[in-house]
């Protein structure tokens, strides 16, 4: 029987790939990079001969925003069926109700935007159907924000508690012998591996709130435009954040 090749990056980069957010993540960095990219060249542009890179950089970004559009079809039913998903408490069920919620009408209403854009439906009723859907992505990130530092919170006081009961079985195991000390051997492994899982998760959370502040950030673009939110540096950087944040989530662990 041969023995199965593990995982290089080029068999990960495919699973990643093959993920429908793998390639909205790999789109919306080129998206923000030529957001930023045309940002700085056309600063140059005006002391030098090559403006036309700053309008390549400029279709990159609005070509790249327009084909993530296209990849969300039918995104909204992702949050519907989120919704069927049993909720630990009460608390959460609400949380996830909201959440939820503005993400659909985020989605629903982003398929209108992109054909107002495209020119199927009236060009000039883009702005408003991209107002509600970022109004509605910005009152889902609140939530889903709020729920992932309920998370966070209730895994350190979840770590702390196994550490406790670790230091007190590795003490115990230290004055044990033959088979006791072998089981309590497993035991201690066990508490090890359930701490390790806190922090991945932990981590895991962490992302998505850098995430979703970053998305946050973009959405108000729309919803409260000033010029710190609409500034192309605010916006490229954030939504690198958001698309790296992604990249990192999403990426197979083996």
């Amino acid at each position: 029987m041969e023995k199965q090749r593990e995982q290089d990056f080029l068999d990960r980069l495919v699973i990643f790939l093959a993920k429908r957010d793998g390639i909205d993540k790999l789109v919306k960095t080129l998206q923000y990079t030529g957001k930023l990219s045309h940002w700085h060249l056309s600063r140059r542009s005006k002391r030098s001969s090559v403006p036309n890179l700053a309008t390549r950089a400029k279709a990159l970004e609005v070509s790249c925003g327009l084909a993530r559009k296209a990849f969300r079809l039918g995104r909204w039913l992702s949050g519907l069926n989120n919704l069927r998903a049993p909720a630990p408490n009460l608390p959460f069920l609400a949380l996830a109700i909201l959440a939820n919620a503005g993400e659909m009408v985020y989605f629903f209403f982003d398929h209108f935007t992109w054909l107002s854009r495209i020119g199927v439906l009236d060009p000039s009723l883009a702005p408003r159907f991209s107002l509600v859907s970022a109004s509605g992505e910005a009152f889902g990130y609140v939530f889903f924000v709020i729920a992932d530092a309920i998370l966070i919170a209730q895994g350190v006081r979840e770590e702390r508690r196994l550490a406790l009961e670790l230091q007190a079985m590795v003490r115990s195991r230290d004055t044990k012998l033959g088979d006791e000390s072998s089981k309590l051997g497993g035991q201690i492994q066990a508490k090890r591996v359930a701490i390790a899982a806190i922090r991945v998760k932990r981590v895991m959370s962490a992302m998505a709130i850098a995430a979703n502040v970053a998305d946050f950030v973009i959405a108000l673009a729309d919803i409260e435009p000033n010029p710190f939110v609409t500034h192309a540096v605010t916006l490229g950087i954030s939504g690198l954040v958001s698309a790296w944040a992604g990249w990192y989530r999403n990426w197979p662990s083996s």
